[in-house]
């Protein structure tokens, strides 16, 4: 089996940027003869709620879209990530993110990137270092970066530093969680807004590591809210029934992108990735 996936964070009601990037998943999935599956990303189980779940599946499905199989959550399958992180290379690590931001970067390496502190401790100094707080576990990573392929943007190549796999409270990261879950399902496609392509040679790697194959990449515009800022609910009416629902939401978001139907079956004959915008789009004010 090969699948697309969309993977939304129960956290509360998609707005139209969340329902674009959906549909863009689902016809890059359909259009390639691939199997489009809903994985829920349900780790932050402080944010995410079955109610905020239930709503999003509801606008999906309002705006035409299906999907194959059930829908997967991620709070569910601890006992794979366990697994995957047993096959990897790890090391206990104990700074707090202040630490990190403060400490002196590696040369070359990119603002934020984890400086190694914690890499090379003794048994003795982590012995010390777990009377202090709880350890996350991090990559041991044999790679400074890796390069993926994008539809849209062509090869990228990124950092890739000794990234957290699961933090000091327990909670799998979503770096892990991702890769563990495409490798599971099947996913050879991704396709998801392109803030997050400079996660994608960490997740490629990790992916290489697992003894995967990396997915095929399409990071794709996202939509902008009227201060010229990624879309937010603080910019309005942004949401499928603030904006009037489908029979007003699905039009915008296909008129944004150049597509012609009205619905996303119809929009399937005519869709190019070739000639999709690559500039974000600015939502109007509803």
């Amino acid at each position: 089996m090969t699948a697309g996936r969309y993977a939304p964070s129960p956290s509360g009601d998609l707005h139209v940027g969340n329902l674009r990037t959906a549909l863009l998943a689902w016809l890059f999935a359909r259009s390639t003869g691939r199997e489009f599956l809903l994985r829920v990303e349900d780790l932050d189980t402080g944010r995410s709620s079955r109610e905020a779940e239930a709503g999003q599946l509801a606008d999906l499905a309002a705006i035409g879209l299906d999907w194959d199989g059930t829908v997967v959550r991620q709070s569910e399958r601890g006992i794979r990530y366990a697994a995957a992180i047993a096959e990897l290379d790890v090391y206990e690590c104990y700074c707090t993110r202040r630490e990190i931001l403060s400490a002196p970067s590696a040369p070359h390496a990119p603002e934020g990137a984890y400086p190694g502190t914690c890499r090379d401790l003794t048994e003795a100094e982590r012995v010390v270092r777990r009377r202090e707080r709880p350890a996350a576990l991090r990559l041991r990573s044999s790679v400074h970066e890796f390069t993926v392929t994008d539809q849209l943007h062509g090869e990228h190549t990124g950092a890739v530093d000794d990234f957290v796999l699961r933090r000091g409270d327990g909670t799998y990261a979503y770096n892990l969680a991702v890769v563990v879950d495409d490798c599971a399902q099947g996913v050879d496609q991704v396709v998801r807004g392109d803030d997050l392509l400079s996660s994608a040679p960490r997740q490629a790697y990790l992916t290489s590591l697992l003894g995967g194959t990396p997915p095929t990449y399409a990071h794709v515009p996202l939509v902008l809210g009227p201060t010229g800022v990624r879309l937010a609910k603080r910019d309005g009416a942004v949401t499928l029934a603030q904006r009037g629902g489908p029979t007003v939401v699905l039009p915008e978001i296909a008129a944004s992108l150049g597509l012609r139907g009205s619905t996303p079956q119809e929009m399937l004959g005519g869709f190019d990735p070739a000639r999709l915008p690559r500039e974000p789009w600015t939502l109007p004010v509803g």
